[in-house]
């Protein structure tokens, strides 16, 4: 798949699990914007069908306006008639990825790893209304606070708000990492050789 140029192009879905102190297990739905790599929402529960992960996209989708394609792996929760219902209803294209290949969801696996490492692994959840506190904190975090290295050291949020156009020379992304800086200046409208520039110039 080509990779997103701009917000809202591509979104990828995942679910992590765990369990609270009392044994009881829980899910968490993740959404992230594959171009800004922002965390759209960090959903807990202990049951997420598709109906309810349709509901989280059509709350995201008030606050964010409607992504082009969604990428997911083949879980029961992301290819049922939910899902495919709601697809064909928002005209938001659906991909699921082929079985047994993480990679081609690498976006929202690097994510899940990153979450799983920081939170999950470190923290003993006493609640849901604890579990969804800690996601929220680290959510806002991750948007807002950290940088990340493959969009310019910039916070995904702030990233997001600068644009696809003015983030890239020639407006497109030629690799995972391929942030491009602003010129220093605009190019000039005249050949550098003209008489007037380089007198100008010095």
């Amino acid at each position: 798949m080509a990779l997103p140029q701009g917000p809202n192009q591509r979104w990828s879905l995942d679910f992590l699990s765990d369990a609270l102190t009392d044994g009881r297990r829980f899910r968490i739905l993740a959404v992230v914007d594959d171009f800004s790599r922002e965390c759209l929402c960090l959903v807990a529960d202990t049951s997420l069908p598709g109906r309810r992960v349709a509901r989280e996209l059509d709350a995201l989708i008030a606050c964010r306006g409607l992504p082009v394609l969604c990428v997911s792996d083949n879980g029961t929760e992301l290819t049922s008639l939910a899902i495919l219902s709601w697809s064909q209803e928002s005209r938001v294209e659906w991909h699921d990825i082929a079985p047994g290949k993480p990679t081609q969801n690498a976006f929202a696996e690097s994510f899940d790893g990153r979450l799983r490492n920081e939170l999950p692994n470190e923290t003993l959840f006493t609640s849901l209304a604890h579990a969804r506190a800690a996601l929220a904190a680290w959510q806002a975090d991750c948007n807002t606070v950290r940088p990340h290295g493959v969009i310019g050291n910039l916070p995904p949020a702030l990233y997001a708000t600068l644009g696809a156009p003015e983030m890239q020379r020639d407006g497109t992304l030629h690799a995972l990492g391929g942030f491009a800086p602003r010129p220093v200046a605009p190019s000039s409208q005249t050949g550098s050789n003209d008489q007037l520039t380089l007198l100008t110039a010095g």
